[in-house]
């Protein structure tokens, strides 16, 4: 949900329902807030498989104010039968007046038989703040099947520092609904702070 109700508690209940290791994540995210109440959230789990491993990842989004804090969490491994495991947190407090860029793609499947009652199938969310890039290269080429030239690398250089990707057949419908609603909030905060509006 990305409102976080009276206190935050809703914040709490989210990342209780995420399952992964709740009350660190809780702590870590109260404290990061340091007293501070959330207007409004996002808590986004990823599971990622490595050959035999399995690793997750939770991303809290929290808008309290003029700050938006952002906490990752996730675990390690130390040893192949999975006995000694280590959390890794980190935490990152953004005033929302430094946001350049606060991005949600949409997905929507069978456009043609879009309605405005219609609901995307995932979004992307996508905020930017100090510019750093992240790049995506392949091979370049050239239409001759037969050229054996090297054409160096092609890519684009995206500026983003959080991108979460939610889709309604991995993480449920409501979710895709959170994490439009918590785009627009921020928006809208960013957009009071700034007193300009952002893509």
């Amino acid at each position: 949900m990305a409102e976080s109700g009276n206190m935050g508690k809703y914040l709490d209940r989210d990342i209780v329902n995420a399952g992964f290791y709740p009350q660190l994540v809780s702590d870590v995210v109260r404290d990061a807030l340091d007293g501070q109440i959330p207007s409004s959230h996002l808590v986004h789990l990823e599971t990622h498989f490595d050959q035999t491993e399995v690793h997750r990842h939770v991303t809290v989004l929290a808008l309290a104010g003029d700050i938006v804090q952002i906490t990752h969490v996730d675990d390690q491994s130390l040893d192949e039968d999975g006995n000694q495991v280590v959390a890794h947190v980190s935490t990152e407090t953004v005033p929302v007046r430094n946001l350049t860029s606060v991005t949600l793609s949409y997905a929507y499947r069978q456009p043609q038989n879009y309605t405005p009652d219609s609901l995307a199938a995932e979004v992307t969310l996508m905020m930017s703040w100090t510019g750093s890039h992240r790049l995506d290269l392949q091979p370049a080429g050239c239409s001759d099947p037969q050229c054996e030239a090297d054409h160096g690398y092609t890519g684009v250089a995206a500026r983003e520092d959080v991108v979460l990707r939610i889709s309604a057949e991995a993480d449920g419908q409501q979710a895709v609904q959170d994490a439009k609603e918590f785009a627009r909030a921020l928006r809208r905060a960013n957009t009071a702070l700034s007193g300009t509006s952002h893509s």
